[in-house]
């Protein structure tokens, strides 16, 4: 009977589930939040501020660069400020002040700094390093905070909730003082509500959208779950009569033909990609083709649905300004094709105009070098994620500094020569010399050089090829080298940022973008006429009903996938009120049974699906009380952490036998975030060697040392001393005594430690 395991009475349900989930890797720092203090059924808006008006924005903003200003004084880099020393001391404090607030302004107001600072090192010649450490820790904090907000809320409210933080309208002079605002009125723009979304990427905050809380609302933007009217610069054709508050999307509930499902990311990408296949397509049969004598059938194709591919991409930029535009993957690809079509279409009209074949032709030939930017074009749409393609994007910027400042230099050996040479030979046989000395094709310059001066001309030749291929080469091939390793080792956070992109770009506010190319040209030159004339509920009604029409087979087959993967996700949840497992795993089952051979084979014929069940399915009552009670043969660290008994000065003792009876209860203590560092055990002696590696410490523990021997021997002497006298003659009783009270005063001051003495 001795040996026989206490009963356990069975926790209550909100303890099992803490428990559950309070491991020590993912031990919230903070109790978590019972209700949102913000109303989440209100009508919260991105493209302006309405339900968040009341939130002290500039105040925010400037309490947090105080703070970040008087902490941050000198250099730290990121790793540096993810330790676990400055994590405490400044990190964690900063991060409860701000969180206790309870704004979702908060983060909006981080990122805002975190531009500012990174401006103030851009600009500043001084304390540069201090000016990005500070950018980093607003990066930090804002990741932080937001990754409470995603623990602290659970099912679909938190979505909502970091829905409302990442995609919600701020504006930086929200409830600023009138004195304020009228000072800076003239210089506000028009558009003045930002997410804290798009402020993280013209920021290029690749940390705080890589993290889990923030991915999470990209993706279900992206997946079209979470809908909402984006704010923009400038409206090609604005449609504001009926605004989209931030929402979660059903599908059953939307109508049949629902003309905002062609500006979902997802969607939006498959036709963006749709459409370019149509272009490249229509660009190389024309060029097939080409005839300068006369206008075809397939180059009048080509030229409209090629006007109307640019001005899509003239109206995306007007949409999210140029600054986001080119945060994109493939971005610099498009603008390079909008000036060659430009010009194109200028020498070609131009040419068909007056009759001269020759400008025809060379609209032909400027059309032609079209073709090294339409067909990458394709490949970084397919591969976005592919690493090769992200260095490229990043290293394009680097080799054209690089090369224009070259030119620039070099520009002044080029006119030396020229003016050596006398005219013997011209600008455009210099340029080529210097071109090949440059690349280390051939030593022709080098070879002529003595003919502009026998002893000046091989003097500028050998230097400039001194300076161009083996210095600028050099420096070229290191400047790569570098941007490419700092790809590599942050690629998954440069992948998720330009993911961000992609997604912010894909949701579109102008009602331009539901028209495809080329029927965006006749949405211009007709409804743009028709906004002056009608009023904006029937150019409303007008608007929907052309968008349906054009795109009404489009429109079908978005609504039949999105209604079926609708239907087995409901099927699924009415499935499990009857059943003990998770609607992830009914999900799974219901994709099974239209799943390939291979899938089937593995997760029915094999067991490696038992390893993902084993987490699916909930423990039982008597699992959880056996895996959050210690007994006395356990002595695990991580279950000592949720029995511990902790005392008033902040010992741990071990349970009693009377708290492991039969019918004791287990004393259970829940841990907060300020106690998140006492459970590991060995943590105090860790910190005590850190500090006793200092010199001052290492000397006064010396000193308390050598004290505490010199007291043991006074003790031991004064004891033999008092012994001696005790057991002596009784001469002088009253000198015995008082001479043992001594003695033994002495003997118990000597057993208090020498801290106390």
């Amino acid at each position: 009977m001795g040996d026989r395991p206490p009963e356990r009475r069975p926790a209550p349900p909100s303890r099992q589930r803490s428990l559950r989930i309070e491991e020590p890797e993912r031990r919230p720092l903070l109790p978590h939040r019972v209700t949102f203090s913000h109303e989440l059924d209100r009508e919260v808006f991105s493209c302006y501020a309405s339900a968040t008006s009341h939130l002290p924005v500039y105040t925010n903003i400037h309490r947090i660069r105080r703070d970040i200003v008087s902490v941050v004084e000198d250099y730290l880099s990121l790793d540096q400020l993810r330790d676990v020393r400055i994590n405490i001391s400044v990190v964690r404090p900063l991060v409860d002040k701000l969180y206790e607030q309870d704004d979702i302004s908060i983060v909006y107001c981080l990122l805002v700094n975190r531009a500012q600072f990174l401006n103030e090192q851009a600009h500043l010649k001084n304390r540069q390093n201090v000016n990005f450490t500070r950018a980093m820790l607003c990066e930090l904090v804002a990741t932080r905070i937001l990754r409470r907000f995603n623990e602290d809320n659970e099912g679909p409210q938190n979505l909502m909730v970091l829905a409302h933080i990442l995609i919600a309208g701020f504006e930086p002079f929200q409830n600023a003082p009138p004195e304020v605002r009228s000072e800076v009125e003239s210089s506000l723009s028009l558009n003045k509500t930002l997410p804290a979304l798009e402020v993280a990427i013209l920021s290029e905050s690749r940390h705080f959208l890589s993290s889990t809380s923030c991915q999470k609302v990209v993706d279900a933007i992206y997946m079209g779950q979470i809908i909402y009217t984006p704010s923009s610069y400038m409206d090609f054709i604005s449609d504001h009569y009926k605004q989209r508050p931030i929402s979660l999307y059903d599908p059953r509930k939307a109508p049949l033909l629902n003309q905002y499902r062609l500006v979902v990311p997802r969607t939006r990408n498959i036709l963006e990609i749709s459409q370019f296949i149509i272009l490249l397509s229509f660009y190389l049969f024309f060029m097939a083709e080409r005839d300068p004598t006369q206008v075809s059938i397939l180059e009048l194709c080509f030229v409209i649905y090629s006007m109307g591919w640019v001005l899509d991409q003239f109206a995306t930029i007007l949409e999210h300004g140029w600054r986001v535009y080119t945060q994109n993957l493939w971005s610099f690809l498009d603008v390079t094709y909008a000036v060659i079509y430009w010009v194109y279409l200028f020498l070609r009209f131009f040419g068909w105009k007056t009759g001269r074949l020759w400008l025809s032709q060379q609209a032909m030939d400027v059309l032609a070098i079209g073709a090294p930017v339409l067909i990458p074009r394709l490949a970084f749409n397919l591969l976005s994620d592919n690493l090769v393609f992200l260095s490229l994007r990043s290293m394009m910027s680097d080799f054209a500094l690089l090369t224009a400042l070259a030119g620039w230099c070099f520009f002044g050996f080029l006119l030396s020569l020229v003016w050596l040479g006398g005219g013997k030979y011209g600008a455009v046989t210099i340029s080529k010399w210097m071109i090949y000395i440059w690349f280390g094709l051939d030593g022709s310059g080098i070879h002529y050089s003595t003919e502009f001066h026998k002893l000046l001309g091989p003097a500028l030749m050998v230097t400039f090829a001194f300076l161009g291929n083996t210095l600028f080469l050099t420096i070229l091939v290191s400047m790569l080298s570098t941007t490419f390793s700092k790809l590599v080792a942050e690629s998954t956070a440069e992948i998720q940022f330009r993911r961000a992109v992609l997604t912010l770009e894909g949701v579109k506010g102008d009602a331009i973008f539901a028209y495809q190319p080329p029927f965006n040209l006749l949405a211009i030159f007709f409804l743009v006429p028709l906004k002056f004339i009608v009023s904006p509920r029937w150019f409303h009604k007008i608007h929907v009903f052309f968008v349906r029409f054009l795109n009404l087979p489009l429109l079908l087959l978005i609504a039949v996938i999105e209604r079926r993967a609708a239907w087995l996700a409901s099927k699924a949840q009415k499935s499990s009120t009857s059943s003990a497992f998770k609607p992830s795993i009914l999900n799974r089952r219901v994709s099974r049974s239209r799943a390939w051979f291979w899938d089937k084979w593995r997760w029915s014929i094999t067991s490696h699906s038992d390893l993902e069940t084993v987490f699916e399915v909930p423990p039982p009552d008597s699992v959880l009380n056996e895996i959050n009670t210690d007994d006395d043969l356990t002595r695990h660290m991580i279950r000592r952490q949720f029995t511990r008994h902790n005392t008033l000065d902040g010992t741990t003792q071990p349970p009693t036998e009377e708290d492991l009876g039969p019918k004791a209860k287990p004393k259970l203590k829940t841990l907060n975030r300020r106690d998140s560092i006492a459970p590991f055990p060995g943590l105090k002696a860790e910190l005590r060697d850190l500090l006793s590696e200092s010199n001052e410490v290492s000397d006064i523990t010396a000193r308390l040392e050598a004290l505490e021997e010199s007291t043991q021997r006074i003790e031991a002497l004064l004891g033999r001393i008092a012994d001696g006298m005790i057991g002596s003659e009784i001469g002088e009783p009253h000198v015995s005594r008082s001479t043992h009270a001594w003695a033994t005063s002495l003997s118990d001051e000597g057993e208090h430690s020498p801290s106390e003495q």
